[in-house]
Parts: structure tokens; C-alpha cells; sequence
């Protein structure tokens, strides 16, 4: 019977078994991470996203070299805006809103240059690519049903931002049965309490959404 590590973890190590585990990278998109996409016209410093990709891309070449299944995910509106809710894209008062046009094209718009995943994290071909019209990347998508297919019972997840999308597909993937564990160094918010208090609810009553870890803790464990 083939061992399966411990990866050191919070709230205790996680037991990863690499027959039945995927990566999941929410939302390293342009328009959230460059400057003159919808993160900035929300009044965000992008640079604290940025920094996170170094760290996703050794993630993403691990995963890849220990053939993992991995799922991109891109938040993204129809051009007629017909999945954007009133109440989403009229939150808060930005100088721009989802659907109108930025540096990078219409901001949040499938197609347009903005809503592109940065060069450095390009899907492979063959790589699962969501497209999610909300925070969540099961809502209104097929991707349950994708990883069931692959036999997916455990989700290893990077991304941005942190207590916004990635939380919550967390919280969705909990629902489902997958057992989580996110990378405290793959990740990002455009706020630095919000992540703390991410971490902390996400592992707080025994892991009750799942557990957090490092990409050095992950890479020594399966070593």
C-alpha cells in the first residue's frame, strides 16, 4: 500500500494522497492583478496580487511535473452582461464599472485582454479552464462534474483574492465532499487583515473549511 505524506499544515497535517488530488488556481487574471484592470478602478493596490505569482508558477510546475489534474478559473461577464447581477456590477462607486472600458479592454468581460490569465500562469493544453460569472467556480459551471469524472477527491487551491473568490470556493468545494488545503504564499487580498482572517476561519473547529500550509511545507512533504 503506497504511503501517502503529511503534509505539515493548520490546524494539523494534511494527509495528501496524489491519486486523487488537484490543483485549483482562482483567478490570476489581468484585470485583477495589472494596473488599469477592474481591481485598480475598485481603488486597490495591485502590486499585493502581483507578488504571489512567482510563487504560483513553482506551484503550477510541481502540480504539472507530478502530473496532477489542474483547474484555471477566470471571472468573467458575457459582453451583454446578461449573467451580472444589478447588485454586482453596481456596488460602491469606482470611476469605472464591470462592462466599461479600461486600459485593457472592457473591464471583466470574457474576451477582452483584461480577463486573460497573466502570460507567466497560461493554461497548458489539456488543463481544465473555467470560466465563472461569481466568485464561486462551481456556480454555473460544470466543473463538479468534471472532477468527478478524474476521480478528484482533494483540491490543493492558489489564487486571489483570498477571503473573496478563493474562500469561496472553498467553502463550495466543502459542500461537495473534497477535503482543501490552500497556500498561505500562493494567495493574496488587497488586504493583509483580510487574509489573517481568512486563514483563521478557513482552519478554526478542526479544519471545518479545510487547511492552510506553504508551497516549502507542500514541496518538503512530497520530497
Amino acid at each position: 500500500m503506497t504511503a501517502v505524506p503529511l503534509v505539515p499544515a493548520e490546524p494539523f497535517p494534511f494527509p495528501l494522497d496524489e491519486r486523487g488530488v488537484a490543483l485549483v488556481v482562482i483567478d490570476m487574471q489581468r484585470d485583477f492583478l495589472e494596473p488599469g484592470g477592474f481591481g485598480e478602478a475598485l481603488g486597490n493596490e495591485v502590486r499585493r496580487l502581483a507578488r504571489i505569482v512567482p510563487t504560483v508558477a513553482r506551484l503550477l510546475a510541481l502540480a504539472r511535473g507530478r502530473g496532477w489534474p489542474v483547474v484555471h478559473t477566470r471571472e468573467g461577464h458575457l459582453p451583454d452582461l446578461s449573467d451580472c447581477p444589478p447588485a454586482k456590477r453596481l456596488r460602491g462607486d469606482p470611476p469605472l464599472r464591470i462592462g466599461e472600458r479600461g486600459p485593457m479592454g472592457r473591464l471583466l468581460i470574457r474576451g477582452e485582454p483584461g480577463w486573460e490569465i497573466v502570460r507567466e500562469l497560461a493554461p497548458l493544453p489539456g488543463e481544465i479552464v473555467v470560466d465563472k460569472p461569481g466568485k464561486g467556480m462551481f456556480y454555473r459551471t460544470d466543473l463538479d462534474d468534471q472532477l468527478r469524472r478524474l476521480a478528484v477527491r482533494q483540491l490543493v487551491f492558489a489564487g486571489v483574492t483570498t477571503e473573496v473568490c478563493v474562500q469561496t470556493s472553498m467553502r463550495e468545494a466543502n459542500d461537495r465532499g473534497f477535503e482543501c488545503l490552500l497556500l498561505r504564499d500562493a494567495t493574496a487580498s488587497y488586504f493583509p487583515e483580510f487574509e489573517a482572517a481568512t486563514f483563521a476561519m478557513i482552519t478554526s473547529q478542526g479544519a471545518i473549511v479545510g487547511w492552510t500550509t506553504t508551497l516549502a511545507e507542500l514541496e518538503g512533504a512530497l520530497s
